[in-house]
């Protein structure tokens, strides 16, 4: 009795792989054992890169802060220490966001703060 292959099956993950391939250079794009080990290591660069965009987001945030709160003669730690304390829940973005572009509405939550 024939080996039975399932041929179509075959195909389509191949094809998926290439798909997904599409745009590399050489024959990452068109030899599927290349594409195969590339994409796998975007996929792990993809899903490390995710966690970092959050990391350095909130580096970003909390370096604008730290900024418009020294023009009001606080430190970083300070400010959001007392903002704890005063039990103002805003998060880091929005407070960045303040800082940015809204900053007289910043300044009065900085003295209402103090």
């Amino acid at each position: 009795m024939p080996r039975s292959v399932n041929a179509v099956a075959s195909k389509a993950r191949r094809k998926r792989i290439l798909k997904q391939a599409k745009g590399f250079y050489g024959k990452r794009k068109n030899v599927y054992t290349v594409a195969k080990n590339v994409v796998e290591k975007g996929m792990t660069y993809s899903y490390v890169g995710r966690k970092l965009k959050k990391r350095e987001y909130r580096a970003l945030w909390i370096a604008r802060i730290n900024a418009a709160v020294r023009e009001e003669g606080l430190t970083y730690s300070v400010f959001i220490n007392k903002l704890k304390a005063k039990n103002i829940d805003l998060d880091r973005k929005i407070l960045a966001d303040l800082a940015m572009n809204e900053p007289e509405s910043f300044k009065k939550l900085v003295e209402s703060v103090k």
